[in-house]
């Protein structure tokens, strides 16, 4: 089973990735808008990244494979970049093209990472049993290194703050009266390097282990000279009906849970009051993730993956919806985190659990085509993307036609109303259309039995022409 990714997917911590926008903002005083342009900016700029990762990728194979040469030169310049990420240069103009230029380039490096660490589930294994499992495997622990991210970075930035517990004690709500201080903001920055420097040292030693604990399984001779091109390859993946409602599906349904994370810090500091707590409900939220997998991997090969879809993406509406519709307890919100916890748990595997059975129906359809695997985890990875940059700059755009003021400790009435829509309206009409797109994607559990057995006979196949050509040349 593969390793370990490093702490997350695109960013080493909840917690950072859902504030990096106003975190800029604080730490650099820059004016709101400039970091939605590199948030929008980050996953377009570099969008053709996945692409040719994924035609190189698909190429030869290696001494270590074809996937492990990608996945170690990459590692280090994400590292590089992503510490960069959280730097502030020492000067008054240039910062939004430092951010925007290290934005870009960590994710083009991250995508470099992560394209070919995704496509190594196609390789270290053929049978669909054991795929799904290493799929279960490898997400229980991405969940866990979001909760490690979680824990590093918000404990250690998250007592910088010198906002007053009690706010309600402030008189009238003017957000200015209470800003952080320049003290404040020095050691902010300071703990900002210490936990990135931290999670970039987590990374590597995480890519070390995967380089040691993984190996790719041999091809068959038979493949090695029959390579997709890129443009081929590009218009049938794309072509695959299958595939097409997957990716469609699911950016609708990240897209929902993005902004619901991407707003969740905000949400809970401004409009609830959490602003002591708020670090810990985020690690609820990401514990109970990591303990639930194992049970979405039960669901799924039980019941089937399409209804694990349902089941799983609408268990988090309720809990959208009441916590926006009850007066704010501390208490009520970690259980309610807690029980949205599963939800996400749902969203993290699932999608990343169909994605191989959408390969083995394109391949039993087009049995002569190779080298295509990496094409539909890079467009995944590449929609993915897109779907975390759209949340995050329509999460910013629209806090900042609200009137949100960065360092202050109150806010307008109206930003908590956007961010009571960005957590709960939004998000359950996302899951709904995403739903039923999905509810179209044809490949059921009878269907992707079918594709295992048709696989096995080829592959059967494909064994014994080798060993008969082996025999004839003796």
């Amino acid at each position: 089973m593969p390793s370990a990714e490093p702490p997350t997917r695109s960013q080493a911590a909840l917690w950072a990735s859902s504030s990096r926008s106003s975190c800029w903002t604080w730490l650099s005083w820059i004016p709101s808008m400039h970091p939605s342009s590199c948030l929008w900016a980050g996953p377009g700029m570099p969008s053709q990244t996945p692409r040719w990762v994924s035609w190189s990728a698909g190429g030869r194979s290696t001494r270590i494979g074809r996937m492990m040469p990608w996945i170690l030169c990459s590692a280090p310049f994400a590292v590089t970049t992503y510490f960069l990420i959280w730097f502030v240069p020492p000067v008054e103009q240039g910062k939004v093209v430092w951010y925007l230029v290290f934005y870009c380039l960590f994710q083009s490096m991250q995508t470099c990472f992560h394209v070919p660490y995704s496509a190594l589930t196609m390789f270290i294994s053929t049978d669909q049993t054991e795929r799904d499992s290493a799929t279960a495997y490898r997400m229980t622990i991405e969940v866990l290194g979001t909760v490690l991210g979680t824990a590093i970075q918000g404990q250690i930035v998250g007592g910088t703050s010198d906002c007053p517990a009690d706010l309600d004690a402030a008189e009238g709500r003017n957000v200015s009266r209470f800003t952080v201080s320049t003290v404040s903001l020095d050691e902010s920055k300071q703990a900002y390097m210490i936990s990135t420097g931290v999670i970039c040292i987590i990374y590597l030693l995480c890519t070390l282990v995967l380089f040691l604990g993984v190996k790719e399984r041999k091809e068959s001779e038979r493949y090695r000279g029959q390579l997709l091109t890129f443009r081929r390859g590009l218009y049938m993946v794309m072509s695959h009906e299958p595939y097409i409602k997957l990716v469609i599906g699911f950016l609708f349904t990240s897209l929902a849970f993005m902004l619901l994370e991407g707003n969740f810090a905000l949400f809970l500091t401004y409009t609830l009051g959490h602003r002591k707590d708020y670090q810990n409900i985020l690690l609820v939220i990401m514990l109970s993730g990591t303990l639930t997998i194992p049970l979405w991997q039960w669901f799924l090969t039980r019941f089937g993956k399409k209804k694990a879809v349902y089941f799983g993406i609408t268990w988090a509406v309720p809990f959208m919806i009441l916590i926006v519709s009850i007066k704010s307890k501390l208490i009520i919100s970690y259980l309610v985190s807690l029980a949205a916890g599963v939800s996400v748990a749902a969203a993290f595997l699932l999608p990343w659990s169909m994605l191989p059975d959408v390969v083995d129906d394109f391949k039993v359809k087009n049995p002569g085509v190779h080298g295509h695997e990496a094409l539909f985890y890079s467009f995944f990875v590449f929609f993915v993307k897109f779907a975390s940059g759209v949340s995050l700059g329509i999460s910013t755009l629209s806090l900042k036609f609200a009137g949100y003021e960065t360092g202050a400790c109150l806010q307008p009435e109206a930003v908590s109303l956007t961010l009571k829509t960005l957590v709960s309206l939004v998000p359950v009409v996302l899951i709904f259309i995403g739903l039923l797109i999905l509810k179209t994607y044809p490949i059921d559990e009878k269907r992707r039995q079918d594709n295992q057995k048709l696989l096995q006979e080829m592959l059967d196949s494909d064994t014994d022409s080798e060993s008969s050509a082996l025999g004839s040349h003796v």
